[in-house]
């Protein structure tokens, strides 16, 4: 079955036969449900099965904030400017010169709009953008039940730089497994027009790890950040008594800060290459045996 298809009839397939074809389509085979092995299948499980409500909050990027600050501190939390219903109602004059706008429901880069300089800024192409992705419904194209409920909002943040001599604003994604980092993945190159987004993935102790997944390698690899210990130890913390989750960071050089909770890495829809790597992954990864 086609993918534009499977989403057209989504509404009326149930999640398990959903996810099921969607797997089949990426994968070409069916997950595992009785007894999962791999990472991707691992994951497909818990979308159906661990269902707590307080993951609706974890991944609400306005709701969150509270949350984070609570278990690691304010200070690591990237301030709020505005929050608004729609991108209509949004108060540009009180608006800083940058800032960033977020859509409160998205995974990822979607929704995300960077203003470097207002008076060049385009806000009738903001507005669009960001409506187009107030229509998105992660819910409905993946399955991802924390999602299903979060109050489709818009943000504006303050707008981060990184110390003087760092290039690139990488993204820092640990995974943690019952409260542990086992592995993470640098994202490099996304304020580069002229590059596609580049994805390295590292052990706890920061060694480089032998596969791909989704996108290619820096061409440079990148260099473990000064704060690695603390962004460790501060994902480690948000990660307590949860199977697994990963959790999103930023380094700064002078600052650490929070960027998001993923419970669903690339929705466990991308093949790792080599393929041995998705059962390593999923050896990490115990599902609740109660829930």
């Amino acid at each position: 079955m086609k993918d534009n298809l499977l989403v057209r009839f989504s509404r009326i397939l149930p999640d398990k036969l959903y996810l099921s074809l969607k797997f089949y389509k990426e994968f070409g085979r069916f997950p595992n449900w009785k007894n999962p092995q791999t990472y991707n299948e691992k994951l497909q499980w818990l979308k159906l099965y661990d269902r707590k409500p307080e993951y609706t909050m974890m991944v609400d990027k306005y709701a969150v904030k509270d949350y984070v600050a609570g278990i690691i501190g304010r200070e690591y939390v990237i301030p709020t400017i505005g929050v608004w219903d729609t991108p209509e109602d949004i108060e540009w004059d009180k608006l800083p010169n940058q800032f960033v706008l977020k859509t409160t429901h998205g995974g990822g880069n979607e929704g995300v709009i960077i203003c470097r300089n207002k008076s060049a800024f385009d806000k009738k192409n903001a507005v669009d953008r960001l409506n187009e992705s107030l229509r998105t419904d992660l819910y409905k194209v993946w399955r991802e039940w924390p999602y299903k409920n979060v109050p489709k909002r818009v943000i504006a943040e303050k707008y981060i730089e990184v110390q003087e001599g760092i290039k690139d604003l990488a993204d820092y994604k640990f995974f943690c497994f019952d409260g542990k980092v086992k592995a993470l993945f640098v994202a490099t190159e996304r304020q580069n027009p002229n590059e596609e987004v580049k994805f390295d993935f590292f052990d706890e102790d920061y060694n480089h790890l032998p596969f791909r997944q989704g996108h290619d390698h820096a061409k440079v690899m990148p260099p473990m950040p000064k704060n690695y210990k603390l962004m460790k130890r501060l994902a480690e913390q948000l990660a307590k008594g949860m199977p697994h989750i990963r959790v999103d960071m930023y380094d700064l050089g002078n600052q650490v800060l929070f960027g998001e909770i993923t419970f669903f890495h690339f929705s466990g829809m991308v093949p790792f290459e080599p393929e041995q790597w998705d059962r390593t992954f999923g050896e990490w990864l115990k599902l609740p045996t109660s829930i």
